[in-house]
């Protein structure tokens, strides 16, 4: 019988779960996989048997604290309290899984302690490589013991201090588990007339992503009243500011579930860098004005930056405060914008790449099985649809 492979995904933001689904899909349909999150629904549609396990969160308090924390957080791992009942209930469940399934291969998606706790256990683990300043003890242990590193962006966007002996095992893949087909040429006409954009007015799309609190309205009504002749949109969430005044030129549609449709209709696009709303912005070669939202190790930042160095984006490390100050943000933005660099970051076939990927690391982990070199056959993205094993079927779609 064919050894199991875990995956274990975060369940803060889509662009974890998206990922997953995209790898899982891709993968050989007797490949069996088991798939550990807190959250059953923030999947899209797996098209291939899943065993999907629910598990306490390893980030928030799960039951009631049963010991007193009086130690300083060692530098080795990053959320590790005592008396967390969830965490002891989470880990067991997975170790016991690990010695039951004998599993080829644990992915974490993404948790440095996940990662170290599959190699304590003698499972070979690959760990996802976020951007951000990761040089501490915990996320460098992570990143060691690894087999392999699966990092969701292009080579091209590697941070400057990621090690020589790190990259040398990282499988790079920009646009993973993201639509990034090129968009019809004639969706933007069809989708400004839906927005009531006229064909001769510039769009500006605010997109406000599902990882942090959302961008703050106050900035935005500076900019739009500014601007009486552009028409201002915004998708996602947006903080209401009390002292904020919006003019009619600027209009919310919070959550959508069709936001490459509004990125065909912009002439420029405002943004944080979260993985899915990256990848879907790189796709539509849309002028990007790229403003970082605070994330744990400065990740948006490192990847806002990285973007810039490449041509991809213009960055700002927040938003502009004057009248002056966002007219030359857009001026800047739109002087810079080079589409065919966003185009070169992400890759349509990123899912079967990883999926072939994933397999060779397998093939070279399996005792007795020579490896192959060169190529291996391009597994489709999408499988018949089939019952899930054991567990639960998950049939959610991806939201913006």
């Amino acid at each position: 019988m064919t050894r199991p492979i875990g995956y274990f995904v975060h369940h803060q933001g889509r662009g974890h779960a998206e990922r997953c689904a995209a790898v899982v899909n891709a993968l050989p349909a007797d490949q069996p996989v088991t798939v550990f999150c807190a959250r059953s629904g923030i999947f899209p549609r797996f098209t291939r048997p899943v065993d999907l396990v629910t598990l306490p969160s390893l980030f928030e308090p799960t039951g009631a604290e049963d010991i007193n924390d009086i130690t300083t957080a060692p530098e080795t791992v990053h959320c590790a309290p005592l008396g967390w009942p969830g965490i002891r209930e989470a880990m067991a469940t997975m170790a016991q899984w690990f010695a039951t399934a004998r599993p080829i291969l644990m992915i974490s998606d993404v948790s440095a302690e996940v990662a170290q706790l599959a190699r304590l256990c003698s499972v070979p683990h690959v760990k996802v490589l976020q951007h951000g300043l990761r040089d501490d003890p915990g996320h460098q242990a992570a990143y060691d013991g690894a087999v392999g590193l699966l990092c969701p962006a292009a080579r091209a966007l590697a941070q400057e201090d990621w090690s020589p002996r790190h990259l040398a095992k990282t499988h790079f893949v920009g646009g993973l588990g993201v639509d990034v087909r090129r968009p019809d040429p004639s969706a933007r006409q069809k989708a400004r007339a839906t927005l009531g954009v006229q064909d001769d007015q510039r769009m500006v799309l605010v997109m406000s992503g599902g990882g942090g609190t959302g961008f703050a309205s106050a900035p935005l009504g500076i900019a739009a009243r500014a601007m009486p002749d552009v028409a201002w949109r915004t998708i996602g969430r947006i903080d209401e500011d009390w002292h904020a005044t919006e003019p009619g030129n600027l209009i919310h549609h919070g959550w959508v579930d069709n936001a490459q449709e509004f990125l065909a209709a912009a002439d420029l696009v405002i943004a944080s860098t979260g993985n899915t709303t990256c990848h879907q912005i790189l796709a539509s070669e849309t002028p990007w004005l790229a403003i970082p939202e605070w994330r744990y190790f400065d990740e948006q930042v490192e990847k806002a930056r990285v973007l810039h160095l490449a041509g991809a984006a213009h960055m700002m490390p927040h938003f502009p405060a004057s009248v002056g100050q966002w007219r030359d943000a857009i001026d800047r933005t739109l002087g810079t914008h080079d589409p065919a660099r966003q185009r070169a970051l992400v890759d349509e076939k990123a899912a079967p790449k990883t999926a072939r990927w994933l397999c060779g690391l397998i093939e070279q982990l399996t005792p007795n099985t020579p490896v192959t070199t060169g190529e291996y056959n391009e597994y489709p993205s999408e499988h018949p649809a089939s019952e899930t094993t054991d567990r639960q079927r998950l049939d959610a779609g991806a939201g913006a």
